[in-house]
């Protein structure tokens, strides 16, 4: 039943065993959560999807480039063979910004491509900022994929006041998440096209010393019609940058999304 596959997935997560389907969008708040690298005191893990879908939140950060960077399609052709350092300059405080074709509410569903996972189906939304820039909300859909995954165990989730790409999200049992995006590249290649990697440092406070894990997810969209975005999504987890800042992926992940548009009527 749905509940026994939620159990399930949590439980894999908690275990650090990736999960198909569990996107932690770049959408600001909403990418790829598969790593489940950062497991709760006492239990294992449902943080794990926390700490992907605040990647996704943080996902959603940077400066849209204009031209293609082939740097970003290598590190496509790498995968599952990424390491650190990556070819992610650090993003400062900026966000990332979208291509206006994803202005608006989608329904986001999470497709695992082996068949061994359901759909995960959650909202997602981006919106102009002050400058008129289509940016993800971070908090909105990273509660939406964490509440899909998570249920009431994720309490809430807020974004740092002071820092864009910086969020927490608090869970039951006294533990936080703290997801910072330590690394960004983004490109825009063709029309229609646009591709993002974030690197994200994630920290799991509760009992005991802090958790610390990397975890890297890249998102390639495509717009389909102007109601549907395709994304190719591909992740990996890192350990602790204080075990050095040379480091091969501990696990990897590949899996697709979907976006749907539910405004009533289209952005203009």
């Amino acid at each position: 039943g749905t509940a026994e596959v939620a159990a399930r997935r949590r439980e894999r997560l908690l275990q650090g065993t990736p999960t198909a389907g569990i996107p932690l969008i770049g959408i600001g708040g909403f990418g790829l959560l598969q790593s489940g690298e950062l497991l709760p005191q006492g239990g294992q893990g449902r943080l794990q999807l926390l700490q992907a879908l605040l990647i996704l939140l943080l996902n959603a950060r940077g400066a849209l480039a204009a031209a293609a960077d082939p740097v970003l399609q290598q590190r496509i052709e790498a995968w599952p063979a990424w390491s650190l350092p990556a070819p992610l300059p650090r993003p400062g405080r900026q966000d990332l910004i979208y291509p206006d074709w994803f202005n608006g509410s989608w329904q986001a569903t999470g497709i695992d491509p082996s068949g061994r996972e359901p759909d995960l189906h959650y909202p997602v939304r981006f919106s102009p900022d002050a400058r008129g820039r289509v940016v993800g909300d971070r908090a909105f859909n990273a509660r939406g994929v964490g509440q899909a995954l998570l249920g009431d165990q994720l309490l809430q989730v807020r974004n740092d006041p002071r820092n864009p790409n910086r969020q927490l999200a608090d869970l039951r049992g006294d533990q936080q998440l703290e997801s910072t995006v330590v690394g960004r590249r983004s490109s825009a290649p063709a029309a229609g096209v646009f591709l993002a990697d974030e690197l994200a440092l994630q920290v799991m406070h509760g009992a005991g010393d802090p958790r610390v894990s990397q975890v890297e997810t890249l998102s390639r969209y495509r717009l389909v019609s102007p109601d549907r975005i395709e994304a190719e999504q591909w992740q990996a987890s890192y350990a602790s940058p204080a075990e050095g800042l040379a480091a091969d992926a501990r696990r990897s992940w590949a899996g697709r999304l979907v976006l749907e548009r539910v405004d009533q009527g289209r952005p203009t």
